[in-house]
């Protein structure tokens, strides 16, 4: 069993930046594919971004794309969203998520993570 522990998350001003981490307790983190997605009240969970294990391959919704960028360290079994130009309707509860290597060319997809952590509100203010 694999534990996810968002952290980083608050209040920021428009414009401004923020960085998130997502720290995994255990397991082989380096083989996971990892994913960040977020939801805003009163709205569907939606996907941010995603990584496979060996930074191959990279995606981003076209929402954040050029904002945000996503990274991760496997010798500290950690995964980062850097969050810049933030906007209000960035404003959200953001979740990381891992999944096995195979999810990878489905791994926009929420419903192919095996793990989630508690979530982190980010909230941007205008």
């Amino acid at each position: 069993q694999v534990q996810l522990v968002e952290s980083g998350g608050g209040l920021v001003q428009a414009g401004g930046s923020l960085r998130l981490s997502c720290a995994a307790s255990e397991g082989t983190f380096n083989t996971y594919t990892m994913g960040w997605f977020r939801q805003a009240p009163g709205k569907e969970r939606e996907f941010v971004a995603a990584l496979t294990w060996s930074v191959g391959s990279v995606t981003y919704s076209d929402s954040v794309k050029g904002r945000f960028t996503i990274s991760r360290d496997n010798a500290k079994k950690t995964v980062y969203l850097q969050m810049n130009s933030l906007k209000p309707e960035d404003t959200a509860v953001y979740y990381c998520a891992a999944g096995p290597q195979s999810i990878a060319p489905m791994m926009s997809r929420g419903r192919y993570y095996n793990y989630w952590g508690q979530g982190t509100q980010v909230t941007v203010s205008s």
